[in-house]
């Protein structure tokens, strides 16, 4: 029963960052890596990234088939 609870919950939130990712037509995102420090010198690179609204769209079906999964009882 717990499990269900789980999957329900889970569902819901992939159903909620879906719709935002959708909402918004997309998300970049920025991460820093490969810091290095030399003496008084710092160097480091940015990376750039995307997460497209199809992702969004996955998201929200693959939400919506946990959603289901969680709320059906096994008996």
């Amino acid at each position: 029963m717990k499990s269900m609870r789980l999957l329900t919950w889970i569902g819901i939130a992939l159903i909620v960052i879906g719709g935002v990712i959708v909402a918004m037509r997309g998300v970049s995102y920025t991460k820093r890596r490969n810091d290095v420090e030399v003496g008084p010198l710092r160097f480091g690179t940015v990376e750039k990234g995307f997460v497209p609204p199809v992702a969004g769209v996955v998201s929200i079906l693959v939400g919506a088939g946990l959603l289901f999964a969680g709320r059906r009882r096994v008996g």
